[in-house]
């Protein structure tokens, strides 16, 4: 598919997904019925991917704010060594603030073109060129199988503590993009 036939636009309350389907029953479930419930209470905003001439949606992501936290971390001391690649100098924080990929997902029509490296570097180019509330990291909780599409893109695990989990921790760096 042409980047060209692609449009990106924010899902709206009156909006209704009816063909979508990604392979994941939970991924394709929450596009369905609880993407607007969580717009409507302000948890995360929805943005799907459509094809413009026949208005399908091939993929989709969900966003919200997210922290990385000393609670994220096993003990104070690997939290003060995360913080210090990032933070050599100045006041010490709790958390850190971060923006989360609650959701990403490709209908599997569309798998091996490039559509789920394409929505992320849409998120980090929004957030790296426009960061209205200052937000350093982006994370998100990877699914076991989507680990290497991450690594790929830059993002590292937060902890060791999650290494054998069905989901992982992982964050990533606005300031590392170039």
């Amino acid at each position: 598919m042409n980047k060209e036939d692609i449009v990106l636009r924010r899902l709206g309350e009156e909006d209704v997904i009816s063909k979508f389907d990604c392979g994941d029953e939970d991924l394709n479930d929450f596009i369905f019925n609880d993407a607007l419930l969580y717009y409507k209470v302000r948890l995360a905003t929805s943005y799907v991917l459509e094809d413009k001439n026949t208005k399908d949606t091939i993929g989709y992501f969900s966003l919200a704010h997210d922290r990385i936290s000393l609670t994220d971390f096993p003990t104070n001391s690997a939290y003060n060594r995360f913080r210090k690649q990032f933070f050599a100098q100045g006041k010490m924080f709790k958390s850190y603030p971060a923006l989360k990929i609650c959701r990403l997902a490709t209908d599997k029509k569309f798998r091996g073109e490039g559509l789920g490296t394409m929505m992320v570097n849409m998120i980090i180019t929004s957030y790296k060129s426009d960061n209205k509330a200052g937000c350093r990291f982006i994370t998100v909780d990877a699914y076991a199988e989507a680990l290497p599409f991450y690594y790929k893109l830059g993002f590292l695990p937060l902890s060791k503590e999650d290494e054998d989990a069905p989901t992982r921790l992982l964050y990533f760096d606005l300031e590392s993009y170039k």
